[in-house]
């Protein structure tokens, strides 16, 4: 998964100051983070899927996930012996309006047009 926004403490002063002015958003923060810190919702998630999951910020993308994601985040990607696939980007996550339970119904269903399991 790759946020819409820059990782370090710069980074994460950027994206707070651009969301109080209100010109930065990013979806996947919104359904993984509260104002300060991670969600338990979904760090009980994470723990509990069956697969690995990374998060990354765009400047922390290694060039595998940044030839797939391209400009095109924030995003959701699966590693798959077959390499990466690009499952969900700034539409459907904008689509979540920041809950977890749509999050997952929408991952669910990109994963079955994937011919993917997520494994839990």
């Amino acid at each position: 998964m790759v946020y819409d926004a820059d990782g370090g403490l710069r980074g994460e002063i950027a994206y707070n100051w651009g969301r109080l002015r209100r010109t930065a958003h990013c979806s996947l923060c919104t359904i993984t983070h509260n104002l300060v810190k991670e969600r338990r919702s979904w760090a009980d998630w994470r723990a509990g899927v069956g697969v690995p999951v990374t998060v990354l910020h765009r400047n922390e993308r290694p060039p595998d996930v940044e030839s797939v994601s391209g400009d095109r985040t924030p995003c959701v990607l699966a590693r798959t012996e077959a390499g990466l696939t690009y499952l969900l980007g700034p539409g459907e996550l904008d689509a979540c309006d920041g809950e977890l339970d749509v999050f997952e119904r929408i991952l669910t269903t990109a994963l079955d047009r994937a011919s993917l399991d997520l494994g839990g």
